[in-house]
């Protein structure tokens, strides 16, 4: 049987989830599961995450799968409602639902008597330079008191653009908030990511809502997650298939990108872009063998790599790990361009997963 494994580590989980309690002590957490938890799974995280105060998810079918696993934590909708008639369901299932445009705006005082006897909770989103979502802030105030007058409990919510590095557009959104903040007193506030909760404890208020710290990896492109006390959740593994050896000026793989310059043995690994392994690397990447670097060779192909293991005595059935806690993630998404955030949520359902 083909070993390609994901690894989902509940220990972890928890651990991390208790490095967001240090962090913001005074905050309730709303933990960020959208996305198929960030591809780590659902079904595999919900209970390492039990002592959450709610979830975050996308929409409305990711919520209802968590009340179908029987968790009865609010659930936050970051993206509100889609449409009218999914008002009544996020009602009955305990659903609350962030609010960034005129016509959620309707549908929810449409639904208020019962919206409101559930003791349901608003977000009002502020667009404070993210340009996504979110009423400006000429606007929100209105909106905010208009639902205050009608009954709701409100929170103000904004996203960062870019709590993951220094730039000019957080002072000016962290300016935007607070002054919303002030002028909408008394109102409950929700404005750090996983970037925000390590940058700005101030401003951790009433709820934060983490999301990759969660899952032990960095929202920093300059700190790791052991620089972050983090411990990452999915090991991906897979096996040596098979064991070359190449002289000097022979190639591997398709394109013959690789072209040895020695005596080079080869590890042929049961793993590729069909699993969700990425084929881009414009830098060199490597994977772990039994914590040692071996560095990938030649193009990833839809159901196999190969690695330099010259001088590492791999053998048949050999476990490599592509990324966990050797290889982290977020360096492997570095050597190839992208986040460790898109890695983790595009891994294909080839690989068998288990829970340790």
């Amino acid at each position: 049987m083909r070993q390609a494994t994901v690894y989902i580590d509940s220990q972890a989980l928890q651990y991390n989830l208790n490095r967001v309690k240090q962090l913001a002590p005074n905050a309730k957490i709303v933990s960020m599961v959208k996305a198929n938890a960030y591809g780590h799974g659902v079904k595999d995280c919900l209970a390492a995450l039990s002592e959450t105060d709610a979830f975050g998810v996308a929409c409305l079918e990711e919520a209802l799968e968590i009340r179908a696993l029987g968790f009865k934590q609010p659930i936050t909708l970051i993206e509100g409602v889609f449409s009218a008639d999914e008002m009544q369901t996020v009602i009955e299932q305990n659903i609350e639902c962030v609010i960034h445009q005129q016509q959620q705006v309707d549908w929810l005082i449409a639904h208020k008597t019962a919206y409101i006897a559930q003791k349901l909770k608003v977000w009002v989103k502020l667009n404070s330079g993210m340009n996504r979502l979110g009423f400006k802030i000429a606007e929100i105030i209105a909106v905010i008191n208009t639902l205050k007058a009608e009954g709701f409990t409100c929170v103000l919510a904004m996203h960062f653009a870019n709590a993951d590095a220094d730039h000019p557009l957080n002072e000016q959104q962290r300016a935007q908030f607070l002054h919303i903040k002030e002028a909408c007193s008394p109102i409950l506030a929700s404005c750090c990511n996983s970037a925000a909760i390590f940058k700005w404890p101030e401003l951790n208020f009433d709820f934060v809502r983490p999301g990759i710290m969660l899952y032990g990896a960095s929202p920093f492109a300059d700190k790791n997650a052991h620089d972050l006390d983090l411990k990452p959740v999915m090991t991906f593994t897979a096996e040596i298939i098979a064991l070359n050896t190449i002289q000097a000026g022979e190639g591997v793989g398709y394109g013959s990108h690789f072209v040895a310059n020695q005596e080079t043995e080869l590890a042929i690994v049961a793993i590729g872009y069909g699993d969700g392994y990425p084929r881009a690397f414009p830098k060199q990447n490597h994977v772990a063998i039994n914590g040692q670097a071996a560095a990938v060779v030649g193009r990833v192909a839809m159901d196999m790599i190969a690695i330099d293991v010259t001088g590492l005595n791999a053998k048949l059935g050999t476990k490599v790990e592509l990324w966990g806690k050797n290889r982290l993630v977020d360096d492997v998404a570095e050597a190839n361009g992208t986040i460790g955030y898109e890695l983790l949520c595009r891994l294909s359902n080839r690989p068998t997963r288990k829970q340790i």
